[in-house]
């Protein structure tokens, strides 16, 4: 396991990052992409298995596929941080011509991004596609998603969830960031989910629960032990309950950082909440 107090700080720088990049061009979404830093810098630093450089097969290596694109801040300072990219493309984030669009794209061949996403609901089918194709290349690595909980609202998610258990796709794991909040309000006032663990289930999938998604030995255990059930006739789903804007007291515990970016002030509030470590871009 890597050092964890490295990964706290990179936690926070990446933080840091979310903060910047939204309020220099005053639009984006801070509050999920804050909410699953933990999950980002867990996945990419500690959990999946990946090759040297980039390539669109992404064959002999676990993927990761982005279902809630709006949160693209905080994939692209783990991948940046990563070095996928150099840290300072972060300064592009949303500009014209920047290959790091509000939505992840493909078109400008950002090393890391192997889907555009954004038009919610469609992750899910896009990973079972690519784990499916693993199976078939007898490739035995594995294939990560993540969803937004009002994400589930969308009906092809349904449609995909049956079809995984019914296909036993069990080298996918799928992660629900259940942190109860939407772009309207909180998400069982908008349209109520319920127990989203026991709706995957009884569709026929293996559930694990991650209480804390903020606790990043949490997120890494949990994610830990997804993997070890794995390749046992099931897909995998962890139902992980975060907080919407995770790290700064005044964007926590609301909807209304869902899209929203902060002002000078606010920036400089929320950067001394988060104190840099590893140095800004």
């Amino acid at each position: 396991m890597a050092d964890i107090k490295q990964l706290e700080d990179l936690v926070v720088q990446v933080r840091r990052d979310i903060l910047r990049m939204v309020h220099k061009v005053n639009s984006g979404h801070p509050g999920g992409s804050l909410g699953c830093t933990e999950f980002f810098v867990a996945l990419y630093n500690e959990i999946m298995n990946l090759k040297d450089g980039f390539d669109m097969d992404g064959i002999g290596e676990d993927l990761f596929f982005l279902s809630n694109g709006h949160i693209s801040p905080v994939f692209y300072s783990v991948l940046a941080r990563k070095g996928y990219f150099p840290v300072e493309e972060l300064n592009t984030f949303r500009l014209i011509d920047s290959r790091l669009q509000g939505h992840p794209t493909t078109h400008e061949g950002l090393p890391g991004i192997r889907v555009a996403s954004g038009s919610l609901g469609q992750g899910m089918s896009v990973a079972i596609g690519a784990a499916e194709t693993k199976k078939l290349n007898k490739d035995t690595s594995l294939v990560y998603s993540l969803h937004g909980d009002g994400e589930l609202q969308e009906g092809q998610n349904w449609e995909a969830i049956i079809y995984a258990a019914s296909k036993k796709v069990d080298n996918l794991i799928c992660t629900i960031d259940r942190n109860g909040q939407q772009i309207d309000g909180p998400t069982e006032e908008v349209m109520a989910l319920g127990d989203v663990s026991e709706k995957f289930s009884v569709f026929g999938w293996d559930v694990l629960e991650i209480e804390d998604g903020n606790d990043l030995k949490q997120v890494i255990d949990g994610l830990n032990e997804a993997k070890n059930r794995t390749g046992k006739g099931k897909p995998v789903c962890i139902v992980m309950t975060t907080m919407m804007g995770n790290g700064v007291d005044f964007m926590m515990h609301t909807h209304a950082w869902h899209g929203k970016a902060p002002n000078d002030e606010q920036l400089a509030t929320a950067l001394a909440q988060n104190p840099e470590t590893l140095g800004d871009y």
